[in-house]
């Protein structure tokens, strides 16, 4: 069983930038009982997320802590400079988890990959990552590390079920991560879901994240800051979907993306 198996919903910090607030999500999700806390040193907050980590009564060695590294860092030299950076921001002597953020703009294979195959051979990153790869970036990756690949971070909701990329973890062993699982808010007007979620008395939220519990090799994380959201994204670990409410929800995939541009890899 590997690291993230025991992790299924993590807390997700994009956006979450005021300083206390960020600090005080972190330290409530850890007490409430969550385990796996995903930043980057794009969000700005690596510092934030550390105090938070440093003030909740959780022992280090029991948080699975991922940060990413930003697209202007990918160089070689730059990995490394900037890890130690995010480390020191972050209060810790190593990353569970570091991520290539996406394959664009200093991204470089070689030269990025075997920066992080360095990390990993000194012990200040656990596993090896990245994010919004798409199969011949997740080949090439492969050919190139001497690491495992642990994930693949991906945009991933109803509405944008990545089946090839779930199908492509499953044959090569990795887990994929799922960030704006709520779709940044589309899913709550959805009536199907409106619908599974009066069924089992739960929220849509609730129902959206058991889907993801209901998947294999899939890990979510929601951003929330407030204790009430905190704690109501974790009840989604009390709702058992059934047969019919997860075809229901497989019908839902249109391929729909809160995230696009045009230098995305998928547009290339």
């Amino acid at each position: 069983m590997s690291a993230l198996d025991l992790h299924r919903l993590g807390l997700g910090t994009w956006q979450n930038d005021d300083p206390d607030q960020c600090a005080a999500s972190v330290r409530t999700a850890l007490e409430l009982g969550y385990r796996n806390i995903d930043t980057a040193q794009g969000y700005d907050n690596e510092e934030d997320v550390g105090r938070g980590i440093a003030e909740a009564d959780v022992p280090r060695e029991e948080v699975f802590l991922a940060t990413k590294v930003d697209t202007d860092s990918l160089a070689h030299d730059d990995v490394l400079d900037s890890t130690a950076e995010s480390l020191d921001k972050l209060g810790t002597d190593y990353v569970d988890l570091l991520y290539v953020h996406w394959p664009t703009n200093t991204y470089d294979a070689e030269g990025t990959l075997s920066a992080f195959d360095e990390l990993y051979d000194q012990g200040k990153i656990r596993h090896v990552g990245v994010s919004n790869f798409e199969p011949r970036h997740l080949d090439e990756a492969r050919e190139i590390l001497e690491a495992p690949l642990f994930a693949n971070q991906v945009e991933m909701h109803p509405y944008l079920q990545q089946t090839e990329l779930r199908e492509y973890a499953a044959d090569h062993g990795h887990h994929v991560v799922a960030y704006s699982p709520l779709a940044r808010t589309k899913v709550l007007d959805d009536p199907v879901l409106e619908d599974v979620a009066e069924k089992h008395d739960a929220t849509i939220p609730q129902v959206t994240l058991a889907w993801f519990l209901a998947l294999d090799n899939v890990t979510a994380i929601p951003k929330a800051t407030s204790e009430e959201h905190i704690r109501a994204n974790w009840g989604a670990y009390d709702v058992d979907l059934d047969e019919e409410d997860l075809d229901r929800i497989a019908e839902l995939d249109r391929g729909h993306r809160e995230v696009d541009f045009e230098g995305a890899p998928w547009n290339q």
